[in-house]
């Protein structure tokens, strides 16, 4: 007999959706297209021959070590360099704190497998990362938002908001994901507080914290933990599990992050990836490695933030320009994205496929917020497209929202 394959599937399936925003990625390979819809680094900056270079290097020399199963938690040598780069930012951590995942979004999967019972709540950004939603969905959380301003999450509703017990808080403090808003040094500390007082873990995301254009550097939340955590004999004991990636610094397509996180935690964490994938590309690892042992991620960064804050100031220009009054927008100091508000009545999902016809896609805002809320905007990517394209890509997207105010 034919499998009713819908009665097999497992209850926590019913919870999955597809990412709005993979699906607009499709809208990119239609002809004519300008698409600020995915999160997608410029490729014009990707290193290419770096990698080439470092490429035939491991082949050449450590070819059989590269093509074997590795360590589960991964390549010494990488997390060495991570542990050294990460004691830069003021807080020592050993690489026994840290685990070598495919991408931060299998990081995020592995936190949602050993933390999340059905039920269980989450304090989130409001919005948030979808990416984060997508990943804990299927674990049966609940999420408590909290709203944020230009100065990332309100504290007075932080507080209200931790009174609802929740596993763990997750917040992007850097140049967040949708918004673009950057969490003040005040907020900061004031987060870290009302943590360790109610006593929930914080996951600190922070894919774009490199990516600053302008401004000064502020500290991770977790060297603001650290502060109030000492380390112990070099390894990190503190309340926060610290997130980054090597998608925006180097390539997306070599899928590399990095978990850094108490020694108890990432023990549970190699336990889940272990049932996942044994262990991320003993290649990709030992090549990463290659390209930024001496130096290079820095230098090459340098580079990547002049591109991207040209590109950011002709959004922005263009936005001026083309835009309607009645509509604002986020004026983020680095990342991939900014966030547009439009007048209340204005459904920018309702609104996509008119601009489609225009020619030029975005992210509408909805799905970000976990709760409900958030029809009136939208998610734009400045990082990918040439300011040339950007500023025609802003001209269509100004005719569309126009006429939906008219």
């Amino acid at each position: 007999m034919q499998t009713p394959w819908d009665h097999r599937y497992a209850q926590r399936t019913q919870r999955m959706k597809g990412s709005a925003i993979r699906e607009l990625l499709k809208l990119t390979e239609l002809p004519d297209v300008i698409s600020f819809a995915g999160g997608l680094p410029a490729p014009d900056v990707f290193p290419v021959e770096e990698f080439q270079e470092a490429c035939n290097r491991v082949l050449k020399d450590s070819g059989k070590l590269a093509l074997q199963y590795g360590a589960t938690e991964g390549y010494t040598p990488l997390r060495e360099m991570i542990a050294r780069h990460t004691s830069r930012y003021g807080f020592q951590v050993s690489p026994e704190n840290i685990l070598i995942t495919s991408g931060s979004q299998q990081a995020l999967d592995l936190i949602g497998k050993i933390f999340i019972n059905r039920g269980d709540r989450v304090l989130v950004e409001s919005p948030t990362y979808l990416g984060a939603l997508q990943a804990w969905n299927a674990y049966g959380a609940e999420y408590v938002p909290v709203p944020m301003d230009d100065d990332g999450m309100i504290s007075d509703e932080l507080e209200s908001a931790l009174r609802y017990g929740p596993k763990f808080m997750y917040i992007l403090p850097n140049f967040q994901n949708p918004t673009g808003v950057t969490m003040s040094l005040e907020r900061r500390r004031r987060l870290v507080e009302l943590a360790d007082r109610y006593g929930v873990p914080i996951i600190e995301d922070d894919p774009y914290g490199q990516l600053r254009f302008e401004g000064e550097h502020l500290p991770t939340v977790k060297l603001v933990d650290s502060e109030i955590h000492n380390e112990h004999n070099g390894f990190y004991t503190g309340n926060v599990i610290y997130l980054s990636t090597f998608s925006k610094t180097l390539a997306p397509g070599i899928r590399l992050a990095w978990v850094v996180a108490p020694k108890e935690v990432i023990h549970k964490l190699v336990l889940a990836k272990q049932g996942t994938d044994l262990h991320t590309s003993t290649f990709n690892q030992i090549v990463a490695y290659e390209v930024g042992r001496h130096g290079f991620i820095d230098r090459h960064v340098v580079s990547i933030n002049k591109v991207y804050k040209e590109r950011r100031d002709t959004m922005l220009d263009a936005l001026e320009e083309f835009m309607p009054s009645g509509v604002t927008w986020t004026r983020p100091q680095g990342g991939l994205f900014l966030w547009v508000k439009l007048p209340e009545h204005v459904n920018t999902a309702e609104m996509l496929p008119k601009a489609v016809e225009k020619k030029v896609a975005y992210v509408p805002g909805a799905p970000f917020f976990p709760n409900g809320g958030g029809e009136n905007t939208m998610r734009l990517n400045f990082s990918y497209c040439k300011p040339e394209t950007i500023i025609e890509g802003i001209s269509r997207l100004g005719e569309v929202v126009h006429q939906q105010l008219n």
